[in-house]
């Protein structure tokens, strides 16, 4: 099965590992500029790198759907820069992610594949998806929602090791952003750890740099720049979080299920 995942951000990327493990051919479409924070566990790197690798799964930048078919050919994921999914019409996926996380609907229909699938709030299942993937922290983590929708957003960041806004690092003022450390260092309360036109970005707390966006991102002030993990372990700078996974889980069950379902209906059509 072919799976159009919109979004290549971390937990887009969550989704799409667990998919590939699952066998399914999977490509995930991105905008020119991405603004993923944990860049070392998402494929939108392979905009301007060319390549991007989470865990053991290697995504090639391709530009047309011959070049999408040769990755996959290869044993790879594909990520395009195709901010509307226009891919979409050459590739007709059985399955669509809207995996975007923009917390509103960017323009997913029920009709654009077989299986239409939203994550997280801004999609209600049975009007422009299927099923919905719940993506708030909590007890129905990755639960699949087949009427209504997810629980809207609170505006406020999910609780690791006690800290919640304070662990995620914001852009100081608009301008240009630049890291001056690298994800995976140790931080201490008050260093400084990026700047936007040369006004320092400090830590709110000590922990180890999650996520970091990279040089030369256009940002505004109050915008999600990098996240601190107080929980000090470098080595989930490098896998998929439990959050991701948890979605991806959500995401599998809910193709599985609606591939069944519309087995179904088309073994009842073909006995009328």
């Amino acid at each position: 099965m072919k799976v159009l995942i919109r979004g290549a951000g971390d937990l887009a990327s969550g989704i799409a590992l667990r998919l590939s493990h699952a066998g399914f051919l999977v490509a995930m479409t991105e905008t020119a500029v991405p603004t993923t924070v944990r860049r070392t566990v998402a494929f939108s790197p392979a905009v301007y790198e060319g390549q991007a690798v989470v865990e053991d799964r290697k995504a090639l930048r391709c530009t047309s759907y011959e070049e999408v078919k040769a990755a996959w050919e290869q044993g790879y994921l594909a990520v395009l820069v195709d901010e509307k999914a226009s891919i979409r019409a050459a590739m007709n996926p059985d399955v669509l992610v809207d995996a975007i996380l923009a917390k509103y609907n960017c323009g997913t229909q029920k009709t654009d594949a077989p299986t239409v699938i939203g994550v997280g709030p801004g999609f209600t299942a049975g009007v422009d998806c299927h099923c919905v993937i719940e993506t708030r922290r909590g007890h129905d983590l990755g639960r699949c929602i087949w009427q209504g929708s997810a629980q809207p957003n609170t505006g406020i960041p999910g609780n690791i090791g006690g800290y919640t806004a304070e662990r995620i690092l914001r852009a100081p003022c608009d301008g240009v952003f630049h890291g001056l450390v690298s994800i995976g260092a140790k931080v201490t309360a008050g260093e400084v750890v990026g700047e936007v036109d040369q006004t320092p970005m400090c830590s709110q707390i000590s922990g180890v740099v999650r996520g970091l966006l990279q040089d030369g991102v256009v940002v505004h002030q109050g915008m999600k720049s990098g996240d601190v993990d107080p929980r000090d372990v470098s080595a989930y700078c490098h896998t998929v979080s439990d959050k991701a996974r948890a979605i991806g889980g959500g995401v599998l069950e809910a193709i599985l299920q609606h591939s069944g379902i519309l087995a179904a209906e088309r073994k009842a059509c073909s006995h009328e």
